[in-house]
């Protein structure tokens, strides 16, 4: 099994999160480097769906992926099958990554060489999205089984996030789920979220996706 550096980061003592992602923010676009930050509940789909991102978009970009958790190298070791840079960032029991933090993963990515770098953040619907990272945009993956009516109970989350996947949409019939009304749930919350049905098993939907992340990354670098 290919070696994955694992980093132990600690929770960032400044009490200016909103400063110190502004700051990254601002040192990231200067170097040319898109800063996604993922976010979704556990069994999601995260992983198969960045992997997939991977596959077709790494002959475009080299990207990078910080796998954050509270302990474990196992979604960095699928991530290094990729062929993409991918080291794990262990929390040490905090649920979220805040801008300080992220800077430590940064530094640890060395990201001189590239130009797509994200953040699979830990998997819940609440902590990440209370804390700024200093990412360019914020992705979010909602699966059909966890049900369409999130964006009611969380509603944080989905204020924050500039795109929503919609996972898994090939089980869309076993389950009680209606696309419809968690379009209209999201945009109750976030009018300007960019929404897209995908099943990251099969492929469905992954073109509309990697185009619009392809489309941002190279807005953000012109």
């Amino acid at each position: 099994m290919k070696d994955v550096r694992i980093l132990e980061i600690k929770e960032s003592v400044f009490a200016d999160n909103d400063q110190q992602a502004d700051q990254l923010r601002a040192e990231l676009k200067e170097k040319g480097v898109f800063l996604l930050n993922l976010m979704s509940s556990p069994g999601s789909g995260k992983t198969t769906t960045l992997t997939r991102t991977i596959e077709t978009l790494r002959d475009t970009f080299k990207i990078g992926v910080m796998e954050a958790d509270i302990d474990s190298d196992v979604d960095a070791h699928t991530i290094a099958k990729t062929g993409a840079k991918a080291i794990q960032l262990h929390t040490g029991g905090m649920c979220h990554l805040d801008a300080g933090m992220t800077r430590q993963g940064i530094e640890g990515l060395e990201v001189g060489d590239v130009e797509l770098a994200i953040l699979e953040n830990v998997g819940n619907l609440v902590c990440p999205a209370e804390f700024d990272t200093g990412a360019s945009k914020n992705a979010m993956i909602l699966s059909v089984p966890e049900g369409h009516d999130k964006p009611l109970k969380y509603p944080l989350m989905f204020s924050i996030c500039d795109v929503v996947l919609i996972n898994k949409i090939d089980v869309m019939p076993y389950f009680d789920f209606n696309l419809e009304k968690c379009r209209e749930y999201i945009a109750m919350r976030n009018p300007n979220a960019k929404v897209i049905p995908i099943c990251a098993k099969t492929g469905e939907g992954m073109d509309e996706w990697t185009n619009w992340l392809k489309e941002q990354v190279q807005e953000w670098n012109a």
